[in-house]
């Protein structure tokens, strides 16, 4: 383990580390681990526990963008206790994963774009105090790998993923996640490129493509859309579903 000292500024040097069960979970699964202590000089009151999920976003302001970090799901793992001094103190938690938590990895490998991560915030001495950002993968649905793997098939080349700030019709976060392709194959002759977003749910998933046409002879390019839904208890019909998609932006620009 590797503890980290908290709330030095207040002379308490409380060290906690966190240790997760497991770093790789899927969407509405639970997130457990375990929160060490170890105190101080003297003893202290701790005035509860707090486990921080949290992910990086992409903000556009103007003509400029930047990156600011998220909290998206903020829940107490443990109230009011002593901690004597020297003294060690666990304490377990279960997280439940929400459905729409973005994609982080893929086949146990990290996306490229893409930071997720866990933070231990501890109340102490009247004031809050957050430790490093531990980071967290999460790994798609079996309907998500599904797509992933029909566009794979359909020879788009994965780009790159990031997170966006914005709520999309259906959705409860503030921001969504769009994962981008290269257009290959066939779609090379419609696509520059696909970008994919799912919003996903305890039974089924909404599954949005936007794609930057290419412009024919006297004509300029423009972006494309399409939203389909997608059951867990089908997800074999995605097949039929991206296809007839695609083949819809590529005719014509369409809304959702």
């Amino acid at each position: 383990m590797v503890f980290r000292k908290l709330m030095a500024a207040f002379g308490a040097g409380v060290e906690v580390d966190t240790v997760l069960t497991d770093t790789g979970v899927r969407p509405g699964e639970a997130l457990r681990g375990v929160v060490h202590f170890r105190g101080g000089n003297s003893g202290y009151k701790v005035e509860g526990i707090h486990i921080d999920l949290t992910a990086v976003v992409e903000v556009e302001q103007g003509d400029s963008e930047y990156k600011t970090t998220y909290s998206f799901l903020r829940q107490q793992v443990a109230g009011t206790f002593q901690l004597a001094a020297g003294a060690q103190h666990q304490q377990p938690f279960e997280i439940q994963i929400p459905w729409e938590t973005p994609i982080s990895a893929i086949a146990g490998h990290p996306l490229h774009g893409m930071r997720l991560g866990v933070q231990t915030e501890l109340a102490l001495a009247g004031a809050l105090d957050k430790g490093d950002l531990d980071p967290l993968f999460v790994s798609p649905l079996p309907a998500q790998e599904h797509v992933i793997a029909a566009l794979d098939r359909l020879d788009f080349r994965f780009k790159k993923a990031d997170l966006e700030r914005g709520t999309l019709y259906g959705s409860t976060m503030p921001f969504f996640q769009e994962i981008e392709y290269y257009a290959g194959g066939r779609w090379r002759r419609h696509f520059n490129e696909l970008e994919l977003t799912f919003i996903a749910g305890p039974r089924q998933m909404d599954v949005i493509l936007e794609a930057d046409k290419r412009g024919g002879f006297l004509s300029s390019g423009h972006d494309a859309y399409n939203r389909f839904t997608v059951r867990y208890d089908d997800p074999g019909s995605a097949d039929q579903a991206l296809q007839r998609g695609l083949e819809q932006m590529a005719r014509h620009r369409g809304w959702f």
